[in-house]
């Protein structure tokens, strides 16, 4: 659990596109302008399924499969990391789409 213990949880503000599999309740879920049907984000950018207070996703267990295939400290992980890091460094705020 170390990789998410110091993380930025960045990969709780990715936009997470949601396959026909995937059986997530309606209040979670939004469709973007070009139609793709993705977990909703709350005005900050957060994925509405995190837990604020205990930074940990209330819909585990059922979570989306993209979700479940994003592996903690892997390589995708690891470089969206970086270059959150490297934005904010640079003062230029993360820019969800």
């Amino acid at each position: 659990m170390s990789g998410c213990s110091t993380c930025d949880a960045v990969c709780c503000r990715l936009t997470v596109v949601l396959q026909p599999e995937d059986r997530i309740p309606d209040h979670y879920t939004t469709h973007t302008d070009a139609g793709l049907h993705v977990m909703a984000r709350d005005a900050e950018g957060w994925c509405v399924a995190i837990d604020g207070a205990s930074m940990q996703c209330g819909i585990y267990q059922t979570r989306p499969q993209v979700c479940r295939r994003f592996v903690m400290s892997g390589p995708y992980c690891r470089e969206i990391r970086a270059d959150y890091r490297d934005r904010n460094l640079r003062g230029i705020p993360l820019q969800l789409y």
